[in-house]
């Protein structure tokens, strides 16, 4: 496989494409705009549909459309223009349809800036959108590994019939870093006996839907949409470890954040201070079974995030009280520096 240098946001673009998906609808918002201009370059040559909509809450629609039809779909956004299509979101979730989402987050609240942010955890983790669901969540550290979850993310959307969002920052978006993608990625779709593709009176109508008058109905279908969620998390969880094993102090973090944590844990470990890491790659499902492990044997762990502390809620639950559980963060589009987070390590000690 050929190395190729690419800005993550295009090689977003190009996993989505070469993943199948056909039809992308957005609008701009920075620092994910390079995603929809790529979209735009690409999909009339592959036949493919690109529209840059009138707003987020339209482009959101026409995913639920496009994804009721049971074609591979995707949007992008920032932070913002993800909580627009939170309605949307939840309509698509509700209605047991597949698409992928990206959120290439900024500073916020508000407008806040443009500059690289983790403080749409919550968001992402915990539904965003109104009722009873879940989204699976992929937070990818690297663009080689953007590239790897944007594949998986439409696999996992199809398999499961739910959304799956992308959650990475301004610094993943922009940043440039050698990749390869895979010479032969099976393309291969399961079979969607649902979608609306017409009868060719050979079937009976398929109906997409997420209101439900009667009560009992609607519970039952959420208490099977949670039994799903269940297995999810039984066999969907994807984590990476390094040094846990002896570690007196442990620090989780995701995404780019993860990497300023494993330079610091390096730091620390040359000092001989006893670090480890716990890197989250699906935040949901949460690695909440490897944290309650180590939780039993390290001395603290300490949540590293771009936010003002929003993982740390997760972590807390996981460790149940096993080890005290701190917290080092900077926000607003800051970026914590590896001698930072040493100082930290240093305090807690």
């Amino acid at each position: 496989m050929d190395k190729v240098l690419m800005k993550g946001n295009e090689a977003i673009a190009e996993a989505a494409i070469r993943a199948n998906c056909k039809h992308f609808f957005g609008y701009p918002i920075t620092p994910q705009s390079e995603i929809s201009a790529y979209m735009a370059k690409k999909m009339p040559k592959i036949g493919g549909t690109f529209m840059q909509a009138e707003s987020e809450v339209a482009a959101i629609n026409m995913v639920y459309g496009a994804a009721g039809a049971g074609v591979r779909v995707m949007t992008s956004s920032s932070s913002p223009g993800i909580s627009l299509k939170a309605e949307g979101i939840s309509y698509i979730a509700g209605a047991d349809l597949p698409c992928v989402i990206i959120n290439i987050v900024r500073g916020g609240p508000g407008l806040g800036g443009i500059q690289p942010a983790q403080s749409d955890y919550f968001q992402a983790t915990k539904g965003g959108g109104h009722g009873d669901y879940r989204l699976i969540v992929l937070a990818p550290s690297s663009i080689q590994e953007i590239v790897d979850c944007t594949t998986n993310a439409f696999d996992l959307a199809d398999k499961y019939r739910m959304p799956v969002m992308i959650l990475g920052d301004g610094m993943i978006g922009q940043m440039m870093e050698p990749i390869s993608f895979p010479d032969n990625v099976d393309t291969k779709e399961i079979e969607k006996p649902w979608a609306t593709t017409g009868t060719q009176m050979k079937r009976k109508k398929n109906v997409v839907n997420s209101l439900y008058i009667d009560p009992k109905e609607l519970e039952d279908l959420v208490v099977a949409r949670y039994k799903k969620y269940d297995e999810i998390e039984k066999t969907e969880v994807k984590f990476e470890t390094e040094n846990i094993d002896d570690a007196d102090i442990v620090l989780v973090a995701y995404g780019t954040t993860a990497r300023i944590a494993t330079a610091a844990m390096r730091m620390a470990r040359a000092e001989g201070i006893k670090v480890g890491l716990i890197r989250p790659i699906t935040l949901w499902p949460f690695p909440k079974d490897i944290i309650a492990e180590t939780a039993k044997k390290c001395k603290c762990m300490i949540s590293v995030e771009m936010s003002m502390g929003q993982m740390i809620e997760d972590i807390k639950i996981a460790a149940n009280g096993a080890c005290p559980v701190e917290f080092y963060g900077r926000t607003g589009g800051m970026v914590p520096a590896p001698a930072e987070i040493l100082n930290k390590i240093k305090e807690v000690m």
